[in-house]
This record gives structure tokens, sequence and C-alpha cells, in this order.
């Protein structure tokens, strides 16, 4: 039987006074790849915020379970060393914290192990070269001076990295070319496994070409309307959101 990773129940949110999310449902199993998808404003982005914990949000009612246990209340960190993990639309530049020390001190951090610094650099520059990124950026500062398309190469190289239970990729397919898509493609699909999952939040469907799409969910209006399998894809290549989001209302 696949483990329910994270089960998502009636979850209504909102920020600075203003209702964003009006009772998501999602469910996602060890094994699975889930697409979410929808226009401008939907509450995609705002949706994997809360599932991290991002204080800016106020969850109103409902729950967020991951293996069985309520963390609707947790912290951040405290999700991240559950197996949560998070890249971002936009990566912060951090000053004076090298790529290879962050790496190391997330992992140690996620497992709670000490992390040999010989066996960091030979993993972490491994990883660098599937997925294409320039040896000397280990030792530069995280994301200082990163083109777009580096930053979010980063951010997928820290989930190699860190391996966690279940990854939330926000956006990572924005302002790519084409090289790049089918790089990060296939390092989501060689991460993928029966025990762990991904949750993928796109408004383009060229990285979703070769992966193992589980379902597609539409997001409007702060909830979520659609759920199919791959082939809503193509419908939506076709047709767009706009007669799916206007048949679910």
């Amino acid at each position: 039987m696949q483990k329910n990773l994270l089960s998502i129940k009636n979850l209504c949110a909102s920020a600075g006074g203003r209702r964003i999310l009006n009772g998501v449902d999602l469910d996602i199993y060890a094994g699975e790849v889930h697409v979410l998808m929808g226009p401008n404003g939907a509450g995609k982005s705002t949706l994997a915020n809360i599932v991290m914990g991002d204080p800016r949000y106020k969850t109103e009612s409902g729950e967020i379970l991951f293996e069985g246990e309520n963390i609707t209340e947790e912290k951040p960190d405290a999700r991240a060393r559950r197996g949560l993990f998070l890249s971002f639309q936009t990566a912060e530049e951090i000053p004076g914290i090298t790529v290879e020390n962050f790496m190391r001190a997330a992992k140690a951090a996620y497992t709670g192990e000490e992390i040999k610094l010989t066996a960091m650099r030979r993993e972490l520059q491994a990883k660098m070269r599937e997925l294409e990124i320039e040896p000397s950026y280990a030792s530069r500062y995280l994301n200082v001076g990163f083109s777009g398309g580096e930053k979010k190469k980063n951010e997928i190289l820290q989930m190699e990295i860190l391996n966690p239970k279940l990854a939330i990729l926000d956006e990572t397919d924005s302002g790519l070319d084409i090289d790049a898509v089918k790089i990060i493609s296939k390092s989501i699909r060689n991460y993928r496994n029966g025990n762990n999952a991904v949750l993928i939040i796109t408004h383009i469907t060229r990285i979703l070409q070769n992966l193992p799409v589980d379902y597609v969910h539409i997001m409007a209006d702060g909830r979520i309307v659609k759920t199919a399998d791959a082939s809503l894809i193509d419908t939506i290549n076709r047709e767009g959101f706009a007669s799916i989001v206007g048949n679910a209302g």
C-alpha cells in the first residue's frame, strides 16, 4: 500500500486580511508526481508557501498532515526536517555563505548528522556535473550574481543533495531555455522513486513532457476545481484554462 505523505483537508488561508485559499483538499502519496496548474492569482504559490509554514499567511481553518501527523502549526524549519522541500520562484541571494557551505549546513540540519567535508564535496561536484553547473559555483556566495537559470538549477541542486520526502517545485521551469528545462526535467525524473513524491507548480508544460505525471490539478479562486490524469495536460495545451475553470464553476 502506498504511503500518504501529504494530506490537505479543507484548507482556508488569508494574507493581509484577504482570503486566498477557499477550502483546498489534496492528497499526495509516495511514488507520485502531481502537477498544479491554473490561471495567475489562483493561489498555487500561496498553497506551496502555506504547506511550508510561511508566516506571512494565516491558516483560518482546515489542516495539513504530513505522514499522518498534523503540522498545521509547525514552523518552517520543523517541516523541512520532516522532509518537506520547496523550490522558490525567486531564490534569495545570501552574501557571505558559499553554495558548498550552505548545502553542507542544510544537509546536517535535515539529517541531524555530521556531514564530512570530503564526502560532501564529492557528492556536490557529482550533482553539479549532472545539472551542468560550473564547478566554481560551489565556492561562490549563494545565488549572488547568478542568472535566473543558474538560480533555478541551484534550487534543484539543493533538492538532490537533501533528497527530501516531498519536493514542491514552484515555477522551477519559468524563464529557462529548452536545454535547461530538459536538464531539470531529467533531474526530477531521477529523484523521484517509490518512497518520495513531487508536486510541480507550473504555467507551461515543457517540463512535464518527459515526466511520469500521475495527477494534474487545476486551481482557480483559491480551490482545486478539477483533478485528472496526465491527459488533462493535452486539454490545457489545446484549450487553455478558461474552458476548464468555466465548466468547473
